[in-house]
């Protein structure tokens, strides 16, 4: 871009972001020719009244029918004195003004504005005996005049509504956009918290019971002791890489190579190492597995993780859990089941955050999960999970 244009380019937005300035000094120009021709005229009184109509023009478009009023009233005088040389550039502000009102005023301003200036134009032709023989043809081109420029102002009254629709509509847009960035963080902040806790909790649960265990062990058999200390160990480790895969997702680096999420092939592992904290573990699977996808996957997979996680938190000692998977025509259901306290468990608790995030898993992906005491003793864990649902 040249620098002329760019220029041009700046001066033309800056007139566009800065009417009022740009009509005061158009007016306060006019005003002071007329005020020079009032000089040389030497007819102040009549010419006066131009001057003013002129001067009104300055909230054109700021207030349309005030400025267009003021000019009507004024126009009315200029007309009473009968001066006929201060009707020209009279005539020239009036017609400007019926612009203004057509362009920035209300519709019927715009209607109102070309009948008064079509009466007061039919008037002044009549005073200065300017129709002749021919009155017909005078008024009607009196009358093409008026409407073309009604009708410049009614486009150009279009075009500034269909502008303020646009923009409306873009703000209305960058608006929805800015709540559906908020609404994926809130799920996004969600969904880590979920993992956040499904990963701390089992961790903590199974390197508790293993060092509960691992201290009595050690004044009887020492093998059992250092056994529960590699389960400590193994379930650090395990702990620490899902937090490190969970937080480098919060890190802008696209080369960064994330380990793959678990899912219910990782189930298996799952319950062997809960076994390793000493918990009786069944697990049973009916029918023929399917290839569920990551979000799917890592829904059962935690469900699985946390209800084991509450089974050796709350079941208490020597506790029995059962897991089946039943691989269905379209969902895979889950039940996980043990013999512990039952009723007198805490994950019972509506508000518990586990059984809150395994139902937002379950819902998330077209499922329902169910969960409460079982009949007997025991708690249990429903878990519905369709195959073919996308959120």
């Amino acid at each position: 871009m040249s620098e002329d244009t760019y220029r041009l380019e700046s001066a033309y937005n800056w007139l566009r972001t800065h009417p009022q300035q740009v009509d005061v000094a158009t007016a306060g120009a006019l005003v002071l020719f007329l005020l020079f021709l009032t000089l040389v005229s030497g007819s102040s009184g009549t010419w006066l009244f131009a001057t003013l109509m002129a001067g009104a023009l300055a909230w054109r478009r700021s207030r349309p029918l005030r400025s267009g009023l003021g000019v009507a009233g004024l126009g009315l005088l200029l007309m009473i004195t009968g001066e006929s040389s201060a009707l020209t550039p009279a005539t020239a502000v009036v017609f400007v003004s019926l612009y203004s009102i057509s362009a920035y005023g209300p519709t019927w301003a715009g209607w109102a504005g070309m009948v008064v200036a079509w009466f007061a134009g039919s008037l002044v032709l009549f005073m200065q005996d300017l129709l002749g023989s021919d009155a017909a043809l005078g008024l009607g081109f009196l009358s093409a005049v008026l409407f073309g420029t009604w009708a410049l102002g009614r486009m150009r009254h279009l075009r500034l509504r269909d502008e303020q629709r646009l923009h409306e509509r873009a703000q209305l847009l960058e608006f929805e956009a800015e709540q559906q960035a908020q609404l994926a963080a809130t799920a996004e902040r969600a969904r880590i918290a979920r993992e956040m806790h499904d990963v701390v909790a089992h961790s903590l649960s199974v390197t508790i019971s293993q060092a509960d265990g691992g201290r009595y062990a050690a004044q009887h058999n020492p093998a059992a002791a250092i056994t529960a200390l590699e389960t400590i160990a193994a379930t650090g480790r395990q702990a620490l890489a899902d937090m490190r895969a969970l937080l480098g997702v919060l890190r802008d680096d696209s080369t960064q190579q994330l380990t793959p999420q678990p899912d219910t092939e990782a189930i298996s592992d799952l319950v062997e190492q809960v076994r390793g904290s000493g918990l009786t573990v069944e697990l049973e699977v009916l029918g023929e597995s399917v290839l569920l996808p990551a979000g799917p996957g890592l829904a059962a997979y935690r469900i699985v993780q946390e209800s084991l996680t509450n089974v050796l938190k709350h079941a208490g000692p020597g506790a029995t859990a059962w897991i089946r998977l039943v691989w269905l025509t379209e969902a895979l259901e889950i039940r996980i089941e043990d013999d512990g306290r039952g009723a007198g468990a805490t994950p019972a608790t509506p508000g518990s955050q586990g059984l809150i995030g395994m139902r937002e898993r379950a819902t998330l992906y077209g499922g329902q999960l169910e969960a409460g005491p079982r009949q007997g003793g025991g708690f249990g864990v429903r878990a519905y999970l369709p195959y073919g649902h996308r959120p």
